[in-house]
Order: C-alpha cells, then structure tokens, then sequence
C-alpha cells in the first residue's frame, strides 16, 4: 500500500509518541507498505522550526534528511499539477500545506494518514493515526533517532 503520511504523524512515528495509533503505527512499519513524506512537509517543518513553533534536535536541512534517510520514508516531490490542484481546491482549509498534500493524495490516488480532521471535506482518502486531533501548539521532534 502507498500512503501519504500528514506531517505531525510523520514527527509522532519518529518519536513513537503514544498519540499515533497502534494500527497507524504498523501501517507505517510494514515493509511492504510505501510511506511517502510530501516535500510540503519538510518545507513546513523548516518553517515552523525558523518561527520557533517545532522545537528540532538539530537544524531542519539537517533533521529531515537525516530522519528521511534513517525511516522507512520515501520523498514525494512536488510537481506544477500539485500546486495548480491545490490553489483550485475549494476554500474549506486555507492551510497552504495541507491543501498542497489533498492535491497530492487527489492527483496520485493516496491515501492520507492523519490526525488532522481539516482533510475530510476534501474528496481524499483519510486513514485515522490517531483518536485525538493534534492541538495547535508547539511541537517537538524526537531528540533521539528512532525507526519508524
């Protein structure tokens, strides 16, 4: 199975926060499932780390990558039918990278796994990581690498 995992759940798995479900968590760990992280999310874990709202154990050209290249994560890029799907999707969320990652999901036919219930007006697939949707506060990465 492809997914397109939501950017808080792919910083969860990273630290095995408890918040991510434990069907969530083996979706994301099964080898023969591909986790695709969108570059939209790395672009918003730098620009929330620079606002001081994402604390990092190290700068974000540094954490992603290195995070990336030690997860079952695979990069998916962004393309000019992306960004023209996303600026024509109806105004239900005006979140500029979540509207990018329902474009995505619409155009590569993934599903989407989050916690973010902003996604279920858009005509996406939505796999629930978790019960409780995340609060809007600052968040932490993982200090410590671990697989996900």
């Amino acid at each position: 199975m492809r997914v397109l995992i939501d950017t808080h759940v792919w910083l969860w798995a990273l630290a095995a926060n408890q918040r991510l479900r434990r069907d969530a968590r083996d979706l994301v760990q099964d080898p023969d499932n591909e986790v695709l992280l969108s570059v939209a999310s790395a672009w918003e874990i730098g620009i929330k780390a620079a606002k001081g709202k994402l604390d990092l154990p190290a700068p974000a050209e540094v954490f992603v990558p290195e995070a990336i290249a030690t997860s079952p994560t695979n990069i998916l890029e962004i393309t000019l039918r992306h960004v023209l799907r996303s600026a024509a999707l109806p105004p239900h969320h005006n979140d500029p990278f979540d509207r990018l990652l329902v474009a995505q999901a619409q155009i590569e036919q993934l599903p989407v796994l989050t916690a973010d219930r902003s996604f279920d007006p858009y005509e996406v697939n939505v796999i629930p990581a978790a019960t409780d949707p995340p609060r809007r506060r600052r968040h932490s990465a993982p200090t410590t690498r671990r697989h996900i």
